[in-house]
């Protein structure tokens, strides 16, 4: 048996740069922390927004902390057709190249001109886990989901570093295509 890792499904989601806060809750907001992740330092905040894509509008999206460098939207394939939007697979802060969309808070709006994606599958690891499941930082790995609608799924990237902790992150529409409830977990396969 190969290494396991427990899976987190990442449901839509913004990440916010500190000048977005600002205009969509009003100047010098800070996000308020309602759970913490476990990707350390993490957290998913009170606040929500709303994603306006050429077709339809998704309402009360949660913003997850803390501030990141960059405005990134992670949405699933079927947020995507559902928005009209073209998001491309990527991994996270990867944002050339990547469409926009209109973010609206309670204080302003936000026309973004790059952002949207659907996040590459990933699985994060300390650098002692990665060691100990024989990867490395950059790595692409499959994992494999056992049960009634077991999955192996291909290209998951590993994200290896101090800030990472032992999780596989898959978007909605692969974790409902595996079945994946809330214990699940998945095997690294090399």
């Amino acid at each position: 048996m190969g290494y396991e890792v427990k899976i987190g499904l990442s449901n839509k989601h913004v990440h916010l740069q500190k000048e977005h806060i600002d205009i969509l809750f009003g100047e010098g907001h800070e996000l308020t922390p309602t759970k913490a992740l476990v990707q350390p330092g993490q957290f998913a905040s009170e606040e929500k927004v709303d994603i306006v894509g050429p077709k339809t509008t998704l309402k009360g999206i949660r913003v997850l902390g803390p501030a990141r460098p960059e405005t990134q939207v992670e949405i699933s394939m079927t947020d995507a057709r559902a928005l009209g939007i073209k998001a491309p697979v990527r991994e996270s802060g990867k944002l050339d190249g990547t469409p926009g969309c209109k973010l609206v808070g309670p204080c302003g709006e936000v026309e973004l001109e790059k952002g949207v994606m659907v996040a590459l599958r990933h699985v994060h690891l300390s650098p002692a886990q990665a060691e100990e499941a024989g990867v490395k930082d950059k790595d692409v790995v499959c994992l494999k989901v056992g049960g009634e609608r077991g999955l192996i799924f291909d290209n998951v990237l590993v994200r290896s570093g101090d800030a990472h902790e032992r999780e596989a992150h898959l978007d909605t529409d692969e974790g409902n295509a595996a079945g994946c409830g809330p214990d699940a977990v998945a095997e690294i396969i090399k």
